[in-house]
């Protein structure tokens, strides 16, 4: 490329003879006093700078005029996309339309895995089970987004802001491939934890070492790896641009891209990596079947870590290994411009597509954690019913027996139908004749158990209370009315002895005569201003001694009070 070569400053080719102040590029007249005035300068690659202006100057993108201020008319600049799509390019695009297809499937599994079918526990937050399909999403677009800008990288005449653009977002994507290889070896801890508590709440306590452990673990993790995102991207990125000349890359960009921050950044990812798998290891010592001894202990973690986990942790070093030999070794960086593909991609981007792939397989594969859930109580409850003797009603016990709700049905017919469940149905008059003549025909034949009378409750001589309906509106006497009625029908005898009650206390409080009305209470009670005060009290004392139905008391002295 023409870029990478080395250039070299040439003088401005003559213009017409005996004109000093013309020079022609590409049969194109300049005014060589005016470029000379702004310090451009002619270089071999066919472009022409001043050190802070740099321009084009071969066909088709030649200038057709200088103006004495230094503004060129129809001007291309040197950060420009004037070659076609490299080799880089081409391969971005195909990785870019495999993490877009991961994208889709990352939020179908989304959808699948994070929808809820039974109350949320304190416990166990929905988001939990999400965290490592958010951090897939997030993985699919910062790759998207790099490889998209990529396409630029070899486009571009000189380097510029397309490789910074890559570049960021390529270390992105990597951090968010660590994390969601973690939130996956952590979800997965929390969901045996899960189904381990599930049958018994209080198997696990929460204030053990294992709880402290599962506690302070994530803050670990999230610590080192935050410190990985800080020791890479805030920094002074624009060195890494200036690639345009041999000279210039060996003594800007490479040594931005291999200093010590991106060094520490690579180790902190390894400390992550070790944390993930510590925590594998302490989800299987707690959650799985122990094992006695050092030489089963090792053989038990290998027996008992998932498929899924034995892909991505291999995968997760890799991507490690790659960022630490591209921190040290800037000929395998993606961030160098025209390096070598073959490490770019296959160490770059593949490890972090086949993370992603894993994930999406597996989440197909395994079912909604929920529903998982709600299987293993059926389990559990056949068992015990098993155990018990319970045996299942077939599916047509409901619609024979006549339990199958209608939902067109009123509060008088399913309180009806709860009377019916507990008291059986009402035996009606033709039916008691017949039950009647059967059992006299039947008393001459021996019988091996004697007749046994109808219980109390179903006999047809108990008559339910009339039924009066409330038409005020108060609520609460609207409910105790309808609890009434509801007791009414579940026990009538019990109904009418509470009917007989009520009317017999009525009885007794209308002996002494109905009450007062409200119109006399008040002129009694209220005192006349034309009178003076003891002929209120005398009135007062008169209404009271007549509502006894005795004659008042005569006051002949002071010693009768």
């Amino acid at each position: 490329m023409s870029l990478l070569a080395a250039r070299e400053a040439l003088t401005f080719p003559s213009g017409d003879s005996g004109n000093l102040t013309d020079t022609v590029i590409d049969n194109v007249h300049f005014n060589l006093t005016t470029l000379r005035h702004w310090n451009y300068t002619y270089y071999s690659n066919g472009t022409l700078s001043n050190g802070s202006w740099c321009l084009l100057t071969f066909p088709p993108y030649t200038p057709s005029y200088v103006f004495p201020n230094g503004t060129f008319l129809n001007v291309t600049w040197c950060w420009f996309p004037t070659e076609p799509i490299g080799i880089r390019g081409g391969i971005g695009i195909a990785y870019a339309v495999l993490f877009g297809i991961a994208l889709v499937l990352t939020l179908v599994n989304l959808n699948k895995h994070g929808r809820l079918h039974l109350p949320a526990e304190k416990r166990f937050y929905p988001i939990g089970r999400r965290w490592q399909w958010y951090w897939a999403v997030f993985v699919c677009a910062t790759a998207i987004i790099s490889l998209f800008f990529g396409i630029d990288i070899d486009r571009y005449f000189l380097p510029e802001l397309p490789v910074i653009v890559a570049t960021f977002f390529w270390y992105l994507m990597q951090f968010g491939t660590i994390a969601l290889v973690w939130e996956a070896v952590r979800h997965w801890g929390s969901w045996m934890e899960r189904q381990f508590i599930d049958p018994d709440p209080f198997s696990l306590r929460q204030d053990d070492r294992r709880a402290m452990v599962e506690l302070f673990v994530p803050l670990f993790f999230y610590l080192f790896l935050w410190l990985n995102f800080f020791m890479v991207v805030p920094r002074n990125w624009s060195p890494i641009q200036l690639q345009r000349y041999p000279q210039q890359t060996a003594d800007e960009a490479a040594p931005t891209a291999t200093d010590a921050r991106f060094k520490a950044a690579a180790f902190l990812l390894v400390v992550c990596w070790l944390i993930t798998v510590f925590s594998l290891r302490h989800s299987i010592k707690y959650y799985c079947p122990r094992n006695r001894g050092i030489f089963n202990r090792v053989l038990g973690v290998f027996r008992y870590t998932p498929l899924r986990f034995a892909l991505l942790l291999p995968l997760a070093a890799a991507v490690i290994a790659y960022q630490a030999l591209a921190a040290f070794y800037f000929e395998y960086s993606p961030v160098k411009v025209g390096g070598l593909n073959t490490a770019v991609f296959v160490g770059g981007y593949t490890p972090s597509l086949l993370i992603l792939a894993v994930q999406i397989a597996f989440g197909f594969l395994n079912p909604n954690e929920d529903r998982e859930l709600q299987r293993q109580r059926r389990v559990r409850n056949q068992a015990l019913n098993r155990e018990m003797g319970i045996v299942p009603k077939p599916s047509w016990w409901q619609r024979i027996n006549g339990e199958i709700m209608d939902p067109n049905d009123g509060m008088r017919e399913r309180l009806m139908r709860n009377v019916r469940e507990i008291h059986g149905t009402k035996p009606t008059g033709s039916a008691t004749v017949v039950s009647g003549d059967s059992q006299n025909d039947g008393l001459d034949a021996p019988l091996e158990m004697t007749p046994v009378s109808p219980p109390p409750l179903v006999s047809p001589r108990v008559t339910s209370p009339p039924i009066q309906h409330y038409t005020g509106r108060l609520e609460r006497r609207r409910q105790e009315r309808t609890a009434e009625l509801a007791a009414g029908l579940l026990f009538p005898e019990a109904a009418q002895s509470s009917a007989a009650t009520a009317a017999r206390r009525r009885e007794e409080l209308m002996m002494d005569g109905p009450p007062p009305s409200y119109t006399e209470t008040v002129r009694v009670t209220q005192p006349n201003p034309n009178n003076p005060p003891h002929v209120a009290r005398s009135i007062s004392g008169q209404s009271s001694s007549g509502s006894t139905n005795q004659p008042p008391q005569q006051i002949r002295s002071m010693l009768d009070v």
